[in-house]
């Protein structure tokens, strides 16, 4: 299968973003997926990247082990909000470099969950449309 060439969002630009509408991630590039991620540990439990067990511990020492494996890039001390790691391409760590569709769908972050409604631009996105 051929990889599709990705650009990422542009959040200088907002103002390209297209409304969002029903059907129109059908033939997305996926560019919300090239956007930073904050996830809080809840979602690291519900991606499985964290064990219930661990909600425990400190969360610095949480933080400083996904750091470790590079699931995160970075760890907001004062809100508790990881920032999920993207690949050397700006993709997200759980998109299909193929398909261009998340690999974790069902257990995505909630800040994936209410894309576009609370994005950057509300209500709007980042759409690209798939090469011919």
């Amino acid at each position: 299968m051929t990889r599709i060439p990705t650009r990422a969002a542009d959040l200088d630009r907002l103002e390209t973003w297209v409304r969002y509408r029903n059907g129109l991630c059908g033939d997305c590039r996926a560019t919300c997926c090239t956007m930073p991620v904050e996830v809080r540990l809840d979602d690291l439990v519900r991606l499985g990247v964290v064990d219930e067990f661990e909600r425990g511990e400190p969360i610095r020492l949480i933080a400083r082990r996904l750091e470790k494996a590079r699931i995160v890039d970075h760890f907001n001390h004062k809100q508790e909000v990881f920032t999920l790691a993207r690949r050397a391409s700006g993709d997200c760590l759980y998109l299909h470099a193929q398909t261009r569709r998340c690999t974790v769908y069902e257990r995505r972050p909630t800040t994936c969950r209410q894309h576009p409604q609370i994005a950057p631009r509300p209500g709007h996105c980042a759409w690209q449309p798939l090469p011919a």
